[in-house]
């Protein structure tokens, strides 16, 4: 039987041959504290488990906690690297095979870097990662302008939220920025009770967002994960819950939500044919 993921691989290989081009994925949310980074995590393992080049970028080091998620020691960033410091390949952490880990800055830190000569530097070296298929963006909380940036430049936004009222408020405010300039964001529900409870959730803000929003959305459910112990446990290990757990309830959750975003990335006609690390970052700085 062929998987969705196994299809999308075959396209993405299929597109390596004729033109080079890395699918970028935003996971972001209202609010910190709703499992934004592990999710993050878990999506990018699952995608690398399957064969893909993967790259997470920590795009807000000052909130995230990707290297404790991860397990790894981070040191020099991507500021670093602009200020001419060290090198990309230097910065660049190897969590698994298919899997680098990518320490960001604070965003408004790394956008406002403006050194012509060092940034042209930059970019020649960005050619090391010419090779990815996926990049996970694990954008700041909130719709700061940075984050705008990156969401704006993403061919998937993934929302996060979790049934906490303030959350779901939250989220609801970040998918009316999205609006704006993104009209098919995705949302997931984590550490849900069940699906009756994701599904409540979603329509509720889908409702919301239709009668106050003036611009065309579809918004779509990724999908939800049900609070689990192992979840928690895999936390607390500093661990992935799609390693240790790889047949619980929220590793399969998981994984339909990556497939998910496969699906909907092999049906879009995305514009930059050429897309790579260093094309996207090159629009995010002309942006600022």
């Amino acid at each position: 039987m062929i998987t969705q993921a196994s299809k999308l691989k075959q396209m993405v290989d299929g597109q390596k041959q004729t033109q080079k081009r890395t699918h970028f994925i935003a996971v972001t949310s209202g609010k910190g504290g709703v499992g934004k980074s592990t999710i993050s995590a878990n999506i990018a393992n699952i995608l690398a488990l399957d064969g893909y080049k993967v790259a997470l970028l920590d795009a807000d080091i000052g909130l995230a906690n990707l290297d404790v998620i991860l397990n790894v020691k981070m040191g020099k960033n991507l500021l670093h690297v602009l200020k001419g410091e060290c090198g990309l390949a230097e910065i660049l952490i190897p969590v698994k095979k298919n899997l680098i880990l990518i320490p960001g800055e604070s965003g408004d830190e790394i956008l406002k870097f403006n050194n012509q000569f060092l940034y042209e530097r930059f970019l020649e070296e960005t050619n090391e990662l010419d090779e990815l298929d996926f990049m996970i963006i694990d954008t700041g909380a909130g719709i700061g302008g940075s984050t705008q940036m990156f969401l704006e430049a993403a061919d998937e936004v993934v929302v996060v939220t979790v049934p906490d009222p303030a959350a779901i408020t939250d989220a609801y405010a970040v998918i009316k920025i999205l609006s704006r300039f993104k009209n098919n964001p995705m949302l997931l529900l984590n550490m849900v009770k069940n699906e009756n409870e994701a599904v409540r959730i979603y329509e509720n803000i889908k409702r919301v967002a239709n009668a106050n929003i003036k611009e065309p959305l579809n918004l779509e459910l990724a999908g939800y994960i049900m609070s689990d112990k192992s979840v928690s446990k895999s936390i607390k290990q500093r661990t992935l819950v799609s390693d240790d757990a790889p047949y619980s309830i929220p590793t399969a959750q998981l994984k339909d939500i990556t497939s998910k975003i496969l699906y909907r990335l092999e049906r879009k006609v995305l514009t930059n044919k050429n897309d790579t690390f260093g094309s996207f970052f090159k629009r995010l700085i002309e942006q600022f």
